[in-house]
């Protein structure tokens, strides 16, 4: 994206409409503000911007209890079995004392937080503003919106003690990705469950990874492959779950 003949870093995102002001003095010791320069065009005002996000999304974490994360796609339609699994978990979760949190979007996420709404839950939503906007979905009870994706990726695994992957896309998938690295690398706990729900969807995946990057060129150890726990029903994810402890930010 360009800029100012420039090309914009890509992890900053569209540039806000926000403004800051630049007090000058002139010479007859009058400070009139001087406008027109957009917040994100100057780097150390976004990086303030940053530490913001983070501090009121840490804020707002630190009063959830036994949080279960639900990954998935925002696309998938209510009629679809896995939409009705992921509502189910949601449900189960809320029966049990757990909290559902999400991206707070359509699809899979809105299938868990429906669920949760409707066991008597809490169902909380960490969105994300888009060019094209994200919908929020109408389960939410508590939520908090954020700019940056890394932001809200660090939100979303921070105070979980499990995370809940559904089918989903490119989204879905680096979320995935970066959790499983994480505790690959030991910089995230392997006390925190990875489960896949929908052995029809995740397997491929699953023998592409084993044949060709494990096997073929062991890019990944064998061992690596116990992170990852796949599953097929809404039951079964709950035994992991239920088998987990309650994480401290």
């Amino acid at each position: 994206m360009k800029k100012g003949g420039t090309v914009q870093p890509s992890w900053t995102g569209p540039t806000p409409e926000y403004r800051i002001q630049k007090w000058l003095s002139n010479a007859d010791s009058k400070h009139p503000p001087m406008s027109g320069e957009k917040f994100t065009d100057n780097i150390n005002w976004r990086i303030f911007r940053i530490i913001a996000e983070f501090v009121e999304g840490f804020e707002f974490l630190s009063g959830l209890t036994k949080v279960v994360s639900v990954f998935g796609s925002t696309r998938a339609s209510s009629d679809h079995p896995y939409y009705k699994t992921a509502r189910h978990i949601g449900f189960l979760c809320a029966k049990e004392g757990y909290t559902m949190v999400t991206g707070g979007g359509p699809g899979m996420m809105e299938a868990a937080n429906q669920g949760a709404y409707e066991g008597g839950g809490e169902s909380i939503g960490l969105d994300i503003s888009l060019p094209h906007g994200q919908r929020k979905n109408g389960y939410v009870k508590q939520s908090i919106s954020f700019h940056y994706f890394f932001t809200r990726k660090t939100m979303l695994s921070a105070a979980a003690q499990a995370y809940v992957f559904m089918p989903g896309g490119f989204g879905t998938l680096d979320e995935l990705f970066e959790i499983v690295t994480l505790i690959q690398t030991k910089k995230m706990s392997d006390q925190v469950p990875v489960i896949l729900v929908g052995r029809a969807y995740w397997y491929p995946m699953l023998q592409w990874l084993e044949r060709m990057v494990q096997g073929e060129y062991g890019y990944i150890d064998r061992a690596d492959f116990s992170i990852l726990q796949v599953v097929d029903t809404a039951e079964e994810a709950m035994k992991i779950i239920k088998k987990t402890r309650k994480r401290i930010l």
